[in-house]
């Protein structure tokens, strides 16, 4: 092979890495209260509280997409890679009020489940501090809801309210991929 070819064969192998599609995971992470049971009386969780920081969420502010100077109009797929609920205080505190938790992404008038876990009581992750993990679909695209001028990330839950307030976290790891490597 002449130095002219392999030079033009690099080259070319070059662009053709250049215009490969990039993957990095970015994480988006939120904090809610969970009012605690009036004294004496048995009241069902009937909604869950909101995550202020999982609502009209604009991942071209993401610092993740910054960093990898990707705009939402770039991507070309998005994969939730995992949802956790961690409860943070008190840390004596258990799962054992919450029975069935959801996520679901909203943009405009559509929404798609996007991970759900059933029988969390019934799992008896003891403190401190216990993690539960919402099984994903992992089929779900979710490039439309992020794309779009704005998203929000939604938990519905069911159960019974906690004796005391408890205040848990949320984190959504997602997968993306877009841009230029």
């Amino acid at each position: 092979m002449s130095y002219a070819s392999f030079l033009a064969a690099v080259v070319a192998g070059l662009g053709l890495s250049a215009c490969s599609p990039a993957s990095f995971t970015t994480e988006v992470q939120g904090e809610a209260t969970v009012p605690a049971n009036p004294a004496g009386t048995s009241t069902l969780l009937n909604a869950f509280p909101s995550i202020s920081s999982f609502s009209a969420l604009d991942f071209n502010e993401n610092q993740d997409f910054k960093n990898r100077d990707v705009t939402k109009d770039e991507v070309t797929r998005v994969q939730v890679k995992s949802m956790t609920l961690k409860v943070l205080s008190p840390n004596d505190q258990d799962f054992g009020f919450l029975d069935s938790l959801e996520a679901v992404a909203r943009a405009g008038n559509s929404e798609s489940r996007f991970a759900a876990r059933d029988g969390i009581a019934g799992l008896r992750l003891g403190p401190p501090n216990p993690t539960v993990g919402l099984n994903t679909d992992g089929s779900l695209d979710l490039r439309p809801y992020v794309a779009a001028p704005s998203m929000s990330i939604i938990l519905r839950g069911t159960g019974r309210l906690p004796e005391r307030e408890v205040r848990v976290q949320a984190t959504v790891v997602l997968e993306v991929e877009g841009g230029l490597l």
